[in-house]
């Protein structure tokens, strides 16, 4: 996954589906901190998980729990 994610991608993690769409605020090598509205801030090693990425930036993602959460904005 190196080299596809950058700041202000949508992306969700799978196997935590509770963390809801989330939106990467750094990458470093192969750590990426992403802000999850129900996780908070997370640094997560790419190499060894299944982020996917919903949307781009300044394309919020088409997700209605996210309507119903509370965040305002990531």
């Amino acid at each position: 996954m190196r080299g596809v994610l950058q700041p202000g991608q949508f992306v969700r993690l799978e196997g935590r589906p509770e963390w809801g769409i989330g939106q990467v605020q750094s990458v470093a090598d192969d750590r990426v901190t992403v802000n999850f509205p129900h996780a908070g801030k997370v640094l997560i090693r790419a190499g060894g998980s299944a982020l996917v990425v919903v949307a781009e930036p300044g394309s919020p993602p088409a997700d209605t729990d996210r309507a119903d959460d509370g965040a305002a904005g990531f």
